[in-house]
């Protein structure tokens, strides 16, 4: 189309379409990255939540030589005259966003010796696990990460590591 000054009309059209074009790229980059910050912080929850709940079982363990044999004991434990708390609050699966947990039973059946994730996710975290959690390493997914305490592998665990020198 021409104009009375003879120039073409429809270059600031065509600027907008690359300006919105640009934006939607950078956009969809934004939402990957936070995509990928959201999972971590709820892998790093996970690994906390989790913890949480080997510690409470292994408490729980501790002061009485049997697994609880559900979780709601490890809120409130009555086998004492005082009863002991080893979790403040039922805490939900920050994969899931549910208290939903697989739970681990003992090896003889009686009660539950850890708990794990429901979630199928691909976890990001590969490595740098803890010694505890070193399991962890390589897993296809969240539901592989098991949170359990058993009284044999505390042991070893809580074994002093000795350095010589020259090793």
């Amino acid at each position: 189309m021409r104009t009375r000054y003879g120039v073409q009309c429809g270059f600031t059209y065509i600027g907008i379409l690359f300006a919105v074009v640009i934006m939607g790229l950078v956009l969809t980059v934004a939402a990957r990255v936070w995509t990928v910050t959201e999972q971590r912080e709820r892998e790093t929850q996970l690994l906390f939540v989790g913890d949480e709940f080997r510690r409470a079982i292994a408490a729980y363990y501790v002061s009485g030589h049997q697994y609880p044999l559900s979780l709601q004991l490890l809120l409130a434990d009555d086998r004492s005259p005082v009863p002991k708390r080893y979790l403040r609050r039922m805490y939900a699966d920050p994969m899931t966003g549910a208290a939903d947990w697989t739970l681990i039973y003992a090896t003889d059946g009686v009660g539950i010796m850890g708990v794990a994730s429901r979630s199928k996710l691909a976890p990001l975290k590969r490595a740098g696990f803890t010694l505890a959690d070193a399991a962890f390493q390589d897993t296809d997914c969240y539901c592989s990460w098991r949170f359990s305490y058993a009284p044999q592998a505390q042991r070893y665990f809580n074994k002093p590591v000795s350095v010589t020198p020259g090793q």
